[in-house]
């Protein structure tokens, strides 16, 4: 147990749960918001106690073991610190599915997984050995989710990152699906011709500049490898993508992409003028272009 940790418990020893919960909105409703500061108290309840978020309703006096007191008081330190929830707790439940995370992985936003939930619902009906590539594929949600809700697919990811690749590693296994991992750099990657009906990423584009409207838990503690882009090229791994698709994709293949929603007609013409076709911007939940679909023309190689 850390200083700040040790110090924190020492005051507040021997606490009933709701107290403790008192405790989280004392030390932390300041830095992040009431609201924000329940969400991650109920989350650390269903996490560490396997208890829902309403088990004070039924049980207004439940007590804590040590262990159990201690696990909270450091996460409060933590919080403290600035270090994101689900880093803290180690996992998100993305797709249904438990996904590991730490330092090394962006946590997966809703976004993306609307983006595979589009995938899954174009190729639910695709005949087997589907092949899909992820290209940037950090914790796996991308390339395991797939794997796990196409079957018929065989799937491949990348990523630059040897420690992210680890990751998604043990994610695959746990969830209990195959997919091909392999190093490789996307900037300077090369794909065999017509090798995947599907190609999927959600490489960088948070643009520099953005980086003043941005919670510190989000760009001071996720990977900036995987966040941000030059502000004078914010297209730059589109670019790379839009390259190697053409070569990679079967006629008539599908590419989807993850965008900043300030880019979307911006990508729509990158790829149209790289010589797609049916090329469509997809609104997420909230309006905002976020998702970019394309295809391969037929005859294109």
């Amino acid at each position: 147990m850390d200083r700040e940790t040790q110090g924190i418990h020492r005051i507040y020893c021997k606490l009933l749960l709701k107290e403790i919960r008192h405790i989280f909105h004392k030390e932390l409703d300041r830095q992040y918001g009431r609201q924000e500061v329940e969400h991650f108290f109920h989350h650390f309840v269903e996490h560490y106690l396997d208890q829902p978020r309403f088990v004070l309703v039924l049980h207004p006096n439940w007590s804590l073991s040590k262990d159990e007191e201690g696990t909270f008081f450091r996460g409060l330190a933590a919080l403290k610190q600035g270090q994101p929830l689900h880093y803290i707790v180690g996992s998100k439940v993305f797709m249904d599915l438990k996904f590991r995370l730490n330092e090394h992985v962006l946590i997966p936003r809703p976004e993306t997984e609307e983006m595979v939930r589009h995938i899954i619902e174009h190729h639910r009906n695709d005949p087997p050995r589907l092949r899909i590539m992820d290209l940037g594929t950090g914790s796996g949600c991308i390339a395991i989710s797939l794997a796990k809700y196409l079957p018929q697919a065989e799937v491949s990811a990348i990523d630059i990152s040897g420690k992210a690749l680890r990751l998604a590693s043990e994610n695959a296994w746990e969830n209990k699906v195959r997919v091909n991992f392999s190093e490789m750099d996307m900037t300077k990657m090369e794909l065999e011709e017509d090798s995947y009906e599907v190609i999927v990423s959600n490489p960088p584009y948070v643009m520099e500049k953005e980086k003043a409207g941005m919670q510190s838990h989000v760009k001071d503690a996720e990977p900036a490898l995987a966040l941000f882009v030059p502000d004078e090229r914010p297209l730059l791994f589109y670019e790379y993508i839009a390259k190697v698709a053409q070569k990679g994709l079967t006629d008539g293949g599908s590419l989807y992409l993850e965008i900043n929603r300030q880019f979307g007609e911006e990508v729509k013409k990158l790829l149209e003028d790289s010589g797609f076709t049916k090329v469509e911007v997809i609104p997420d939940m909230h309006g905002h272009d976020r998702i970019v679909r394309a295809k391969k023309k037929l005859g294109s190689n």
